[in-house]
């Protein structure tokens, strides 16, 4: 599939002045302007993030109210219940706060959703649960934000609620004894961006305060603070830079032992990064809810030993096998559909329906078919008497306005700007497809049919080496807005080593000048052709550290690469 290549815009000034100030390669002042990073003073804080450069959690609106029902529930001896979601936010949310109220208060106990039988949030079902056991307070993590019915229903039981939620509001909030969102409108906290653990982490250190407790006991939650942010795929700046900084070193230093416990199966000897949290912890994590119950996730989190860890994650673990078997057989049967109906060939979105599809797996097939063909795409599949499905978007196309424009052909459907899931009667399922590949042919950008590498910075082989490396991964944690750098290298030719290696891969080894690199390109074994006959190419990538019987060595991990023009 071709791709269009779009090299970033820089500040040549604000560049300049800041190799001035900090003398190091103009290649990485250019990447940190394109950052926002303009002088001493924000340098120092994106490279040294310090914990007590977070914001005061009582600059959150109702976060007095919220520390002052707590506190009355620790006097009254009230029971409370940690409600949280499935995912992986929600699931290190309700860990790291149960595991910190279990230090100062009981009773006290958690509560996860069954995806299936209750779906997503707050649930009736979680409430009565929370009623026949004789909770009193319920606190909710990564989730509550629009439940105003619900817990209209609670507040009726005489169940009060604390809401710690990131989602956007609606204009009618639910009726909470306190809601913390930095979301809403009336909300002056500085940083909007925080995962629903971050919304949660936020609340431990107010209680820390108030409590007067040694600022580790909430330290000792970063590591799980970190996963959130790695899998809630939020912005890595401000404060989520700073959480995820520590986190990260937490998980390398002292891990929770679950984390532990995942990384081990998984074969993980390297130091943990946030990839490592996005392809490695967080795929186990939301399989537990995606094929069974997730509560299993949480007690993973709040296993007091590595022993008790390893059998949760063997579970979790085993739950990710089923997850990937379901999720290959699915996003082949998807594409087969696709190849076997000429008439799909051409269009500009992508619905597809199969009653036996496994619900969990439709949200990463949906993902898995833009791979191929790259539209927007929606799976669907049977949820009881009716037709339930994921949307995923292209870069740059809102999801969420499309389908709200087919609303009356739905049931129900939520979501944002790249991701959405829906459900409809069985008999609606073909005048959806027509509908929303109307609504999509009439409103999207053709560009954006085209799948885009961004590029931060054209630099020459000359240009690389360790000193420059070691700065670049002082970047690090990558993510959102602090994506790992791009790079691209013009007119290189063929050193005379490339080959394909495993029949898919693409082994280069490539000259500038005098200077060769070595790289890897995974499936791009049919670009061999292009650096045959020692024709210039230009090749983008991404830098890479390799290790190999003991030896160290930069290469390129290849994202692309074309003729020179």
């Amino acid at each position: 599939m071709e791709k269009r290549w779009s090299v970033l815009p820089f500040n040549e000034t604000a560049a300049i002045g800041l190799q001035e100030t900090l003398g190091i390669h103009r290649i990485l002042c250019q990447l940190l302007t394109q950052r926002g990073i303009n002088d001493f003073d924000s340098a120092r804080a994106f490279f040294r993030p310090q914990l007590d450069q977070l914001h005061s959690p009582w600059l959150m609106k109702d976060m007095h109210k919220a520390v002052n029902r707590l506190l009355l529930a620790f006097q009254k001896k009230e029971a409370v219940l940690v409600f949280g979601d499935y995912d992986v936010d929600g699931t290190t949310a309700v860990a790291s706060f149960y595991s910190f109220l279990k230090k100062i208060h009981s009773p006290l106990g958690f509560y996860i959703p069954h995806r299936y039988r209750e779906g997503y949030g707050i649930s009736r079902a979680g409430i009565d649960f929370a009623n026949e056991n004789g909770y009193s307070l319920i606190v909710s993590l990564d989730c509550g934000i629009k439940s105003v019915e619900l817990i209209a229903y609670a507040k009726s039981l005489g169940i009060d609620f604390i809401v710690c939620d990131h989602h956007l509001p609606d204009a009618e909030l639910p009726p909470a004894v306190a809601i913390l969102n930095p979301k809403q409108k009336d909300c002056s906290y500085p940083y909007k961006e925080l995962c629903g653990c971050g919304v949660g982490f936020k609340l431990m250190m107010a209680l820390a305060e108030k409590l007067e407790l040694a600022a580790d006991c909430v330290w000792e939650y970063l590591d799980l603070v970190a996963t959130a942010i790695a899998a809630d795929i939020v912005p890595i700046t401000g404060e989520n830079r700073i959480l995820a900084f520590h986190g990260l070193q937490k998980a390398n230093r002292q891990p929770n032992h679950g984390i532990k416990a995942l990384a081990h199966l998984s074969g993980l000897q390297k130091e943990l990064f946030i990839n490592n949290l996005v392809f490695m912890i967080a795929p186990r994590v939301n399989a537990a809810g995606r094929m069974d119950d997730a509560s299993k996730a949480v007690q993973l989190f709040i296993a007091e030993s590595f022993e008790e860890a390893l059998h949760y994650a063997e579970m979790l673990h085993n739950d990710n096998s089923d997850r990937k078997e379901a999720d290959l057989q699915t996003t082949q049967e998807a594409i087969s559909l696709i190849e076997n109906t000429p008439a799909w060939h051409n269009t500009r979105s992508t619905v597809l329906y199969q009653p036996h599809w496994h619900k969990g797996v439709v949200g990463i097939v949906a993902s898995r078919v833009i791979e191929q063909y790259y539209r927007p795409t929606i799976i669907l599949t049977n949820s009881g008497d009716y037709v339930a499905g994921s949307a995923r978007s292209v870069p740059g196309f809102n999801l969420y306005e499309a389908i709200h424009a087919c609303r009356d052909l739905l049931l129900g459907y939520g979501g944002h700007f790249a991701a959405a899931g829906m459900t409809l009667e069985i008999q609606q399922v073909d005048a959806f497809r027509q509908k929303f590949e109307e609504i999509v042919s009439a409103t999207i950008d053709p560009q954006l049919l085209i799948p885009e590498i961004v590029i931060d910075a054209e630099i020459d082989f000359s240009d690389i080496n360790w000193t420059f490396y070691r700065i670049l991964t002082q970047m690090e944690p990558f993510g959102p807005e602090n994506m790992r750098p791009v790079f691209i290298t013009r007119r290189v030719t063929d050193s005379g080593f490339s080959k394909i290696v495993k029949e898919q891969h693409l082994r280069f080894s490539v000259r500038q000048g005098e200077t060769v690199f070595n790289g890897i390109g995974f499936g791009m074994a049919d670009k061999y052709a292009l650096l045959q006959n020692g024709q210039p190419v230009d090749i983008v990538y991404k830098l890479d550290e390799n290790e190999w019987n003991g030896s160290k060595s930069l290469q390129l991990r290849v994202v692309d690469v074309k003729a020179s023009q």
